[in-house]
């Protein structure tokens, strides 16, 4: 029999079991992004001894370096982290929304959403109005797109229906974002480019702060639903029977993946496979079930984004390669494996 952990509270119980090798795991996955987040900090265009980034993050006025490590470098850790943790535990409630080890919010159109509202907020010159305006177009679009697979999806809003529909507006969205490129003037277009591979470049504080709330909101919210995934996972049948909504279920789940999943988007601009990678190699770390799945798929988006990033940084000096660039680069390799492992 495997040991596990019950969590209690002061007035009543929260029954999360989470087995000693998924705690384990969870450990060693924070520790590793804590040091890699320590080893991001120090490289760069000039290496930096870690004992200079410990002063400069905790004795600032005594360090010469502290305006690099505080406004350049570790902002865009932070948001690296959190857009990780973010399109990973997204792709984790798609893939158990659908029961698809194909899903992502690539599929069903989520970040096809955000991308062609971004593209035509710079198109038709929304850049004028200021940066700050371009994540709350990708967002808009992000939410449209949810609304429109609801509307179309009807009162029977099921895995397979979810999937198709997904699946045809992301081509749909796809072909519209190519039109509005090549009507774009150059420049713009050059701009759209750089956002659609997905890059963290230049982030700064107010970034970390736009997406701040949604991943303070969205991530313990996922890890509390994470049990009614388990339940979907037994069928709708039964499901029923054990008295769960399926359809408000799924409903919420679908929601709160494209809150996490459009927000991140928005930050960091249209980074592929992070959504099917970690949930993938969760599986292979922790025990089954959700609750333990939230937190380590988590952990596992943050690295894959945090090192993609440090790779796009230093692995081309002096130029500075989009994250989505190395990201894809994995990702569409293990995608092809994962269809010809399910065709058999």
């Amino acid at each position: 029999m495997s040991r596990s952990v019950v969590l209690r509270v002061a007035n009543g119980r929260l029954s999360l079991r989470l087995e000693h090798r998924t705690l384990a795991v969870t450990l060693l996955l924070s520790l590793a992004l804590a040091a890699s987040a320590m080893i991001s900090l120090s490289l760069g265009s000039q290496a930096t001894p870690p004992t200079a980034v410990l002063e400069a993050l905790f004795h600032p006025a005594r360090s010469d370096i502290a305006l690099i490590v505080h406004e350049i470098r570790l902002p865009r850790i932070v948001l690296a982290i959190l857009v990780g943790a973010c399109l990973g535990v997204a792709g984790l409630l798609l893939q158990g929304l659908v029961r698809n080890p194909l899903a992502s919010p690539d599929v069903i159109g989520i970040t096809g959403g955000a991308s062609l509202a971004a593209v035509c907020f710079l198109a038709l010159g929304g850049a004028a109005l200021g940066e700050a305006w371009l994540p709350l177009a990708a967002l808009a679009g992000a939410l449209s797109v949810a609304l429109l697979i609801l509307a179309l999806s009807g009162r029977g809003v099921t895995p397979a229906r979810l999937v198709l529909i997904g699946i045809g507006l992301a081509a749909a969205l796809g072909a519209g974002t190519t039109l509005v490129l090549v009507l774009a003037a150059d420049t713009t277009a050059m701009q759209a480019y750089v956002w659609l591979t997905g890059s963290l470049y230049a982030a700064q504080w107010r970034e970390v702060a736009g997406l701040a709330p949604w991943a303070l909101v969205g991530l313990p919210l996922a890890l509390a639903l994470s049990r009614r995934l388990d339940v979907l996972a037994l069928g709708d049948e039964l499901a029923t029977g054990l008295g769960t909504a399926v359809r408000g279920t799924r409903l919420a789940l679908l929601l709160l993946a494209v809150a996490l999943a459009g927000s991140a988007v928005a930050f960091a601009g249209g980074l592929s496979f992070v959504g099917l990678l970690a949930p993938h190699i969760g599986r292979r770390l922790v025990a089954r079930g959700h609750a333990g799945l939230v937190p380590a798929t988590a952990l596992i988006g943050a690295l894959i984004v945090l090192h993609a990033d440090l790779l796009g940084r230093i692995a081309f000096l002096p130029r500075d390669l989009p994250a989505g660039v190395f990201v894809a680069g994995i990702g569409a390799p293990f995608f092809v494996y994962l269809l010809h492992r399910w065709r058999t």
